[in-house]
């Protein structure tokens, strides 16, 4: 007798391997599989601006690093002894304005590089309620602690999700025709909302993601990969949910990782990926006597595997 529903993943046709570079955007989940993804060493760049909730915010970033739109004064505001902009995460904001400019326009050419080279793009949506600045009239991808009042809540329309959908591929492959886009939705809850208004959200971003992948002209180079379903479908417990019942717990996370390693990542990387984990787990030991000649011995084996790796893969950061 089966007691969970697996859910069928067909293979990739252009999986990632140690030669291929990742960009991931959107949600903490797109985070937590950057996280993966660089602790097993992968060339990968993980939310340059920050977490990114929902379609907009996504688009006007990667439309400005496309399009190199830099940053100006009139981007940014003061609010409690820091200097935000309304387009990136809080994580971003400094106290002094002329550096906080200067570092937003730098990630800004950095991440227009990164898609010029990039061959997967990974972009998590987390939900479909966005806030509109009302002085401003724009929606915006962080709030910043600013009072309620001065945003309006809304729901984003199917339509307007594909739209913004169709806008971020449009300007992806402007730059980089023959990258490989890979979407979900992310499984976090986000129950400040309300649980009917969540599931309405997720609703309309996969409907949305549904209908842009299946009638984009490239539709192979753009793929789902059912993430917040096998949350939803396989696992279907609140045991794999943290303790705010809202953010998957890790061993969830492990868990679509492992369905993840296994239908989009190539076989040829399994090899590395073992001898980059045995690397990470010793460099995490703590000896008992770090003067002693063992552990000297262990410390000289341990960086000719590094070096090894290295010299295999060039641009693996270790």
């Amino acid at each position: 007798m089966n007691f969970t529903t697996k859910i069928p993943l067909s293979n990739s046709n252009h999986p990632i391997d140690y030669h291929s570079k990742i960009v991931c955007l959107g949600s903490c989940f797109a985070a937590n599989i950057g996280h993966k993804f660089s602790y097993f060493k992968f060339e990968n760049t993980i939310n340059p601006f920050g977490i990114l909730f929902h379609p907009p915010a996504i688009e006007k970033l990667i439309s400005k690093a496309v399009n190199q739109d830099a940053f100006s004064e009139k981007d940014l505001f003061f609010h409690n002894e820091q200097w935000h902009s309304f387009d990136v995460h809080s994580e971003l904001s400094q106290t002094d304005k002329n550096r906080f400019l200067e570092q937003l326009n730098h990630t800004l050419a950095k991440t227009q590089k990164d898609f010029h080279t990039a061959t997967h793009v990974f972009i998590t949506l987390g939900t479909a309620w966005v806030y509109r600045h009302l002085e401003r009239d724009e929606i915006v991808a962080n709030c910043h602690k600013i009072q309620q009042k001065a945003f309006q809540k809304e729901l984003l329309p199917v339509e307007q999700i594909r739209q913004s959908l169709e806008s971020i591929l449009s300007h992806i492959r402007s730059v980089n025709p023959t990258v490989k886009i890979l979407f979900t939705v992310s499984p976090v809850r986000h129950l400040k909302d309300g649980f009917v208004e969540n599931q309405l959200s997720k609703a309309h971003l996969i409907y949305a993601l549904h209908h842009t992948i299946n009638n984009a002209p490239f539709s192979d180079a753009v793929t789902y990969f059912p993430a917040y379903e096998i949350v939803m479908d396989e696992l279907r417990d609140y045991r794999f949910y943290s303790e705010d019942m809202i953010h998957p717990n890790q061993t969830a996370i492990d868990y679509i990782w492992k369905r993840f390693r296994e239908t989009q990542i190539s076989a040829t990387a399994y090899a590395v990926m073992n001898e980059v984990d045995s690397i990470q787990k010793a460099l995490a030991h703590k000896p008992f006597d770090t003067n002693s000649v063992k552990y000297k011995q262990f410390l000289f084996d341990l960086n000719q595997q590094i070096l090894s790796l290295k010299k295999r893969f060039p641009k693996m950061k270790c």
